[in-house]
C-alpha cells in the first residue's frame, strides 16, 4: 500500500485497488484507522485524539488532492504524495 504522506509520526497510505466510498488508511504508533474524506473514521482507531484531530485538520487541507489520489488509483495508476502538515 502506498504512502502518500507522513507527518508528526503519522503514516497515510492508499491503495491502488480500493473500493468506494472514497477512503485512505492512517496509522499512528501502531494504531489504524480508515477515514473517509469527511474526516469520519469507518474503521480502526488512532486512540489519540489529537493524532485523529491532526488528520482531519490535513484532510480538510489536502481534499482535493486525496480526490486526485482516489481517482488515479482506482484507474491504476502511480498516485502522487501528498504534503504534510507543517
Amino acid at each position: 500500500m502506498p504512502e502518500i504522506c507522513r507527518f508528526f509520526g503519522i503514516i497515510i497510505r492508499m491503495f491502488f485497488d480500493e473500493h468506494d466510498p472514497p477512503h485512505f488508511h492512517a496509522e499512528y504508533q501502531g494504531n489504524k484507522a480508515v477515514f473517509d474524506f469527511n474526516g469520519n473514521i469507518m474503521k480502526g482507531s488512532m486512540k489519540s485524539k489529537t493524532a485523529t484531530r491532526l488528520v482531519r485538520e490535513w484532510i480538510d487541507l489536502r481534499l482535493n488532492e486525496l480526490e486526485e489520489d482516489w481517482e488515479l488509483a482506482r484507474a491504476g495508476k502511480e498516485i502522487k504524495k501528498i504534503a504534510p502538515l507543517e
